[in-house]
């Protein structure tokens, strides 16, 4: 199958540790701006640039499965979720190409503070051959990057989206998405607190958290 005559895969991964809007809206705009075929929700077992996870892998799968259902074109994967060892972008996005072959054009999708930050990751230079880069920012904001990755940024960057379907792997594309200013470190805080967190995340998602006792001290 050429899955690039379909369009293009997007993957976005993260802890997830809850999964909110703002990770949704960031999904939804990515897939809707580079008219992405599909998106791969991937929650992380063992993130190499933080601290574990608050909640146990198998809630933070349970929490995006919830959140991506019903939503047209999100899928979750979770080939990473339960691994104990660090997880790394470049084995996934290389087990990725082994499935999907040669020809499908795949899209990692980065907040613009990862990407900025992209030459700390693990054979970083080597995503560049088995991805595009989507980078998501706010509108306006104008950030570029400095250091060894901004003449990798200089030679792939692209306006036009439509350069995702020309090629599997390689360019990079600034998007401007909605800024929605909630993080998974303030909805803990929150409901550790007893606050409420409706309406920051799904209501499916904020419901499991509510009925497993997660982020409350009490799991």
């Amino acid at each position: 199958m050429n899955l690039g005559a379909v369009g293009p895969i997007g993957i976005l991964g993260g802890t997830f540790d809850p999964i909110h809007n703002g990770h949704l809206r960031l999904a939804v705009e990515a897939a809707e701006a580079c008219a992405l075929a599909e998106l791969r929700l991937i929650p992380a077992g063992a993130p190499p640039h933080r601290a574990s996870p608050a909640a146990a892998a198998r809630h933070r799968l349970e929490m995006v499965r919830l959140a991506a259902a019903g939503c047209p074109g999100l899928a979750v994967d979770e080939r990473e979720a339960f691994k104990t060892a660090p997880c790394y972008t470049v084995e996934t996005l290389e087990q990725l190409r082994t499935e999907l072959g040669r020809e499908a054009p795949l899209c990692l999708i980065l907040g613009m503070d990862q990407y900025l930050d992209l030459a700390t990751w693990h054979r970083w230079r080597e995503l560049f051959a088995l991805a595009h880069l989507i980078v998501a920012g706010r509108p306006g904001a104008g950030r570029k990057p400095g250091g060894p990755l901004a003449a990798e940024h200089a030679a792939r960057v692209r306006d036009d989206p439509r350069a995702l379907r020309a090629a599997a792997a390689g360019a990079i594309i600034p998007i401007a998405i909605t800024a929605l200013e909630i993080s998974a470190s303030g909805i803990r805080a929150r409901l550790a607190a007893g606050r409420s967190a409706r309406y920051l995340l799904p209501d499916s998602v904020l419901d499991y958290i509510q009925a497993n006792r997660l982020y409350s001290g009490e799991e």
